[in-house]
C-alpha cells in the first residue's frame, strides 16, 4: 500500500467536491468569513487539520497549549509517483506551514496540580467591550447564543510605583482614594466635555447643522497635546491615554506618527468605554470575558455556518493547491487522503502560505511569510493567588516607560480566575501582552511586568531589571507555572482567488481585526449583506447570552 493510500484510508471522502468557498484553518477570522458566507446562500467547506476549533484564536488544556507553541510545520505527506500528474490539467502546488511562534520559553517547574483543568487562551489577553462592534455582530448574527460571558470587574494602572484603580463612572471617581480632590475635579471636568461633545454631535448630525462641541482643529492634533491643553496633571492624562483610551504606544514624546492618536479617535474611544459601563446586565464594568475562554468565539461562529449549511471536517490536512496549467488561476485544493476539492475562492489561516513565484504571478502579489507586520512578545503565568486582594478578573496596565525606560509600548496582563471556568478554584490565569519590533526587547518588558506583579522562583532569570512596586503589605503571588514567547503579526493579505487572515493582533479588544475580516467578506462578496440579522432558533437557551 503507498503513502497516499494509507493517508486516504484515514480521512473521509468529501461529497459534493465542489464548494463556493473553501476555508481553511478555523480561526475567528476564518470562521466569521464562512458564517458571513453561509448567510449569503454560499456553498463552504470549511476543514482544519487540527482535532479542535480555533486555530490560532483556539483555547487549549495547558499541556495542549505548551506543545501547540513549540510544535514544528509538518511536511505534507509524500505521494506516489503514478504519473498522474503529467496528466493533470493543474499544477499542484504544496502549501508550506511557517512557524508563527518563536523564541518560546516554558518553564522548566512542573505543571501545577490539576493542570488538566486549566484552559489558556491563544489570542489573550483579550477582552470585550459591552458596546463594541464585535458584541453588536454577535448578537445580530445569533453567536451570542453559544458563548456566555462574565464581567472583567475594573482596571489598574501602574503609576509611581503602585497600581491604582481606574474609575470608569462618576461614582468611581469620587470613591478613588488615589486621586486628590483637585485630580477628581478635572477628571470629571474632562469627562463633562467628552460628553458634551458626543451630544453635540449626535445632535449635529440629526439636525444636520454642525457641532457645538470640540473644534475641528483640535479633533485633528495629538490626543496627548489636546489632554495638555484641557490642564490636567500628568496621572489623568496617562489614566485616560493607555487605560480608558487604550493607547498601546507612547503618546508624549513624539514618536512614529503612525501610532500617535488624534483627538478625533481618542475622543471616540472615551465614548466607547463611557457607553460600555453598565451597558449589559450582567457587567459591571466595561469589559466582559467569554467563559471557557476566548476559543468559543470561533466555535459560536461555526455553529452559526453550519446551521446554514456549512460541511465542517476537523483533522483534514491541505497538502497543495491545485492551480490551472492554462489559466494560471487557482481551482481548488489536494487533501492529505488524496481528493481534489474544486471551489471559486480560498480562505486560509495565516500559518499557511504560497509564495508567488511558485504560481509564476507577478511579484507584486504576494501570499507569504515576507508580508510579515510586526510581533507580539506574551507572557502566561498560573499563580497561587490574585495580583490584588479581592480581585477575580481584573485588567492591569503597565504604561509606557513605567517599567524601564525603554519600554516604549503598554505592558497590558489580564487576571482571569475560575468563575470564567478556565481554572481551578483558588487558581488564576495572567495573560501579558506588548508589541515590539525587537523581541529581546519585547520579552524583557514581560519579564519586566512579571516582576513587578509577582514572586518568580528564578530572579536571576529577569536581566538585571528592577521594579519599586510598593506593597501593600501582603505578599505578592507566586508563579507556579510560566510561558513567555513570541508571536508573529500578519496582515491580510490576497492572491488571486486565495485570501490569508490575520493572526491576532496586539490589541485588548476584536476591533481592527472584525473590521479588517469585513473588508475581506466586502472585497469577495460586494454584493452581499454581511451577517444579517438572524433569528433565534426556538431550541436555544438564552439564559447567559448578551442582551442590553
Amino acid at each position: 500500500m503507498t503513502m497516499a493510500e494509507n493517508y486516504s484510508c484515514e480521512y473521509p471522502t468529501i461529497d459534493p467536491n465542489f464548494f463556493d468557498l473553501i476555508v481553511y484553518g478555523s480561526g475567528l477570522p476564518e470562521s466569521v468569513l464562512a458564517a458571513a458566507a453561509s448567510a449569503a446562500g454560499k456553498a463552504v467547506l470549511h476543514i482544519d487539520t487540527n482535532p479542535f476549533y480555533g486555530s490560532h484564536f483556539a483555547s487549549l488544556p495547558l499541556a495542549s497549549f505548551s506543545s501547540f507553541l513549540q510544535s514544528t510545520p509538518l511536511l505534507p505527506p509524500e505521494r506516489s509517483a503514478d504519473g498522474s500528474a503529467s496528466s493533470s490539467p493543474y499544477h499542484s502546488i504544496e502549501l508550506e506551514t511557517r512557524c508563527v511562534y518563536s523564541e518560546v520559553e516554558i518553564a522548566e517547574s512542573p505543571m501545577p496540580e490539576h493542570s488538566e483543568r486549566f484552559i489558556v487562551d491563544l489570542s489573550g489577553p483579550r477582552v470585550f467591550y459591552c458596546a463594541d462592534m464585535a458584541v453588536d455582530l454577535m448578537v445580530r448574527s445569533g453567536a451570542s447564543h453559544h458563548v456566555e460571558f462574565k464581567s472583567v470587574e475594573g482596571s489598574l494602572i501602574y503609576w509611581d510605583g503602585r497600581l491604582c484603580s481606574v474609575p470608569d463612572s462618576r461614582q468611581a471617581i469620587f470613591r478613588d482614594q488615589s486621586l486628590s480632590r483637585a485630580e477628581k475635579s478635572q477628571m470629571m471636568r474632562f469627562l463633562k466635555l467628552v460628553q458634551a461633545h458626543i451630544a453635540s454631535e449626535s445632535e449635529a448630525t440629526l439636525s444636520g447643522e454642525g457641532s457645538l462641541g470640540i473644534s475641528p482643529e483640535d479633533l485633528e492634533i495629538p490626543f496627548s497635546d489636546f489632554l495638555l491643553k484641557q490642564k490636567l496633571p500628568p496621572k489623568i492624562r496617562t489614566i485616560i491615554l493607555y487605560s480608558i483610551a487604550l493607547a498601546t504606544f507612547n503618546q508624549d514624546d513624539g514618536g512614529d506618527c503612525r501610532y500617535i492618536i488624534k483627538t478625533k479617535e481618542g475622543i471616540e474611544r472615551i465614548a466607547l468605554y463611557i457607553s460600555s459601563v453598565g451597558r449589559l446586565s450582567n457587567s459591571v464594568g466595561a469589559f466582559i470575558y467569554p467563559i471557557y475562554g476566548h476559543g468559543e468565539l470561533p466555535q459560536a461562529f461555526c455553529r452559526c455556518a453550519a446551521v446554514k449549511g456549512a460541511l465542517y471536517i476537523l483533522r483534514m490536512p491541505v497538502i497543495s493547491l491545485l492551480i490551472d496549467k492554462v489559466s494560471n488561476q487557482y481551482k481548488g485544493v489536494k487533501l492529505a487522503s488524496g481528493q481534489e476539492i474544486f471551489s471559486h475562492q480560498l480562505v486560509m489561516e495565516p500559518s499557511f502560505t504560497v509564495s508567488s513565484s511558485a504560481l509564476s504571478l507577478s511579484d507584486d502579489k504576494v501570499l507569504d511569510g515576507s508580508s510579515l507586520a510586526s510581533m507580539v512578545a506574551k507572557g502566561v503565568i498560573i499563580a497561587n493567588k490574585a495580583i490584588q486582594q479581592d480581585s477575580s478578573n481584573i485588567l492591569v496596565l503597565f504604561p509606557p516607560r513605567s517599567l524601564f525606560f525603554q519600554q516604549s509600548t503598554t505592558v497590558r496582563a489580564l487576571q482571569v480566575c475560575s468563575s470564567v471556568a478556565i481554572c481551578p478554584s483558588g487558581m488564576f490565569l495572567v495573560y501579558l501582552s506588548t508589541p515590539c519590533d525587537d523581541a529581546s526587547l519585547g520579552k524583557e518588558c514581560i519579564r519586566a511586568a512579571m516582576r513587578t506583579l509577582f514572586t518568580v522562583p528564578d530572579p536571576d532569570s529577569f536581566d538585571g531589571i528592577s521594579s519599586n512596586f510598593e506593597s501593600t503589605g501582603a505578599s505578592k503571588p507566586t508563579v507556579l507555572w510560566s510561558a513567555i514567547y513570541i508571536q508573529e503579526l500578519t496582515h491580510v493579505a490576497s492572491l488571486g482567488a486565495i485570501y490569508s487572515t490575520p493572526m491576532p493582533d496586539e490589541n485588548l479588544d476584536y476591533w481592527n481585526s472584525l473590521e479588517s475580516t469585513i473588508k475581506l467578506f466586502s472585497s469577495m462578496y460586494p454584493e452581499a449583506e454581511f451577517l444579517p440579522k438572524t433569528k433565534v432558533p426556538e431550541n436555544v437557551d438564552e439564559d447567559g447570552s448578551l442582551s442590553e
